[in-house]
Order: structure tokens, then C-alpha cells, then sequence
């Protein structure tokens, strides 16, 4: 299969790199600083069990994107309308879109602006940009997609390439039990600019956590939502299976980008207000992310 990786940072790279290492036509469509590093010496695709440079396509133009047969769209969440429409004369009909981003709202927006098929996927991996065209892997690296014409072969093909990959009917519930670990840890490792495991360490941190969970559950309840699994298991075993990953919030603010807050714990206190669910927690969490936003955009 052709694909082509709108908005490959940490995440992107981590998928398209492992798909070109197995053979894959693959185009990442990246910053020009990436793009650079990535033509001059290949992908540097540092993981837990193996660390080489993959020779992958790479371009800073949508364009990149003609003849894909799917493409993984994982731009930011701030960027999803102008990175739709700057792909769309590129994409025939028979196009996948697979929205990888963060929230649980993306697919939903993309099928608003795009005629192609688009399938929601929710993603599991801590990953990092460690410099140009460097992505360092973490851990785990499954995904969760929802069904399309092609989830069947799409799942074969990435699991072939080492990135286990299921078919679910109730991703819109898998969705939200991923929003619900972002909401517990994104911004609280954002304002203490601390990993996982550090974080957890700290005085009162695990019971704000249960508060920010428990309002979480309560917006879902109301939502009609159908969370999979324990979710407070989940929650607790991110900071042991993830001890040194920054939250994505946290990377932001630390290169000073704007960070998706508003669709985490933000999200959470929208929809609470619609349906009458109290957030406190999320509140002050959103709260004191845009204060630290407003801050360092002074610099």
C-alpha cells in the first residue's frame, strides 16, 4: 500500500517509519527542518529494540499526498481544518483517511470537510521528536481503528509491520478512554514539566488525578459514551509503563507551541457545562495550561 503521513511529527514519523521499514511506499509530509534531515540521511528510528536510519520520502507540500491509497492524518488538533483543505485536491475517492490525532472529535470534523472515507483511530504510543528527522520510541505502539472499506487489510498490513493494529466498534468509547488518560496527565506534566513516573511521585498528585478521572467518567456517563475496560487501571499503569514520557502538552510549551488543551481537558469542561456535569478539576487544569500558554507567548 501508498501512504502518505500528513503532519508527521513524533507520532507520524513513529508509523511511517515503521511502515517504510517493511517495505511500504511511504511520504512523510513534515516541517521543512525535519524534511531536510530526513532527504539528506533517512529516518533515525530509535526504539526499545532496534535503532536505524529508514529510507522514507519525505516533503514539506500536501501535494506529497497524490496517489496515496491511505493517508494517516496526524496533525495537530489547532491544524486539522487547513491541513484538510490543503490535502483534498490530492486525494482520489478511494482514499483512507485515518484521523491519529488526540480528542474525540477529529473524525467527526474531518467527514465535515473532506469526501474521501475517513476512519477514527486511536493511538498508544510514547514518542518523541529527539532532534531533526531523530524520532525516539518509548514504548508500546498498538492502535485501535474503526471499521472502513479497507480497516480489514489496513490492519494486516500494519501489524505485518510490527505495530499491532485491531478493528473495534466502539472506538468513539476507546476515544474517550485515551482522552481520559490525556486529561489525568497532559497538563499536570505540562505545568510541572515533569515525565510520568516523576509526576506521580508527588505530594497530593495521584488524588487530583482521581478527581480529574472521576469528572471525566461523569461527562462520559452523561454522554451516553461507553467507556472499554478499568480506565483507573489504565490510568495508574501509564506512569509505570511510560515512566520518562512528557506529555505532548508538555513538549509543546516546552518549544513554545500552542498546545491542544482546549480539546483535553477543555473538552471536558465544554461538554460538562452542555449536560450539567460539574469539572472543577479539568477547569483548573485548562485554567492554568492557557495562563502558562499566555505567559511564555511574551517571551
Amino acid at each position: 500500500m501508498k501512504f502518505a503521513v500528513m503532519g508527521a511529527g513524533a507520532v507520524g514519523c513513529y508509523y511511517g517509519g515503521m511502515l517504510a521499514r517493511a517495505g511500504h511506499e511511504v511520504v512523510l509530509i513534515a516541517r521543512p527542518q525535519h524534511v531536510e534531515a530526513i532527504q539528506r540521511n533517512g529516518l533515525r528510528l530509535d526504539t526499545r529494540s532496534f535503532d536505524e536510519h529508514v529510507c522514507v520520502s519525505a516533503s514539506t507540500e500536501a501535494s506529497a499526498a497524490d496517489g496515496a491509497e491511505v493517508v494517516l492524518f496526524c496533525v495537530k488538533l489547532t491544524d486539522t481544518d487547513s491541513a484538510a483543505i490543503a490535502l483534498e485536491p490530492y486525494l482520489s475517492e478511494r482514499t483512507l483517511v485515518v484521523s491519529m490525532q488526540n480528542g474525540v472529535e477529529n473524525a467527526e470534523r474531518l467527514r465535515e470537510l473532506l469526501p474521501q472515507e475517513v476512519a477514527a483511530a486511536v493511538v498508544y504510543v510514547a514518542a518523541e521528536m529527539a532532534g531533526l528527522g531523530h524520532i525516539r520510541h518509548h514504548g508500546r505502539g498498538e492502535l485501535v481503528i474503526e471499521p472502513s472499506t479497507v480497516s480489514e487489510e489496513l490492519a494486516r498490513t500494519l501489524s505485518a509491520a510490527s505495530v499491532p493494529t485491531q478493528i473495534s466498534d466502539n472506538v468513539r468509547g476507546a476515544l474517550w478512554a485515551k482522552l481520559v488518560l490525556n486529561c489525568a496527565y497532559n497538563a499536570l506534566s505540562a505545568i510541572a514539566q515533569t515525565p510520568y513516573g516523576r509526576l506521580v511521585q508527588g505530594e497530593g498528585v495521584t488524588r487530583a488525578m482521581r478527581d480529574v478521572v472521576d469528572e471525566c467518567l461523569a461527562v462520559a456517563k452523561a454522554d451516553n459514551v461507553a467507556i472499554p475496560g478499568d480506565v483507573g487501571a489504565s490510568v495508574r499503569g501509564i506512569a509505570e509503563t511510560m515512566p520518562n514520557q512528557f506529555s505532548s502538552t508538555a513538549q509543546d510549551m516546552a518549544r513554545g507551541k500552542r498546545s491542544e488543551i482546549d480539546h483535553l481537558n477543555g473538552l471536558i469542561v465544554r461538554r460538562g457545562e452542555a449536560l450539567g456535569v460539574p469539572t472543577p478539576a479539568n477547569r483548573m487544569l485548562h485554567v492554568l495550561v492557557k495562563l502558562l500558554e499566555g505567559e511564555r507567548s511574551k517571551d
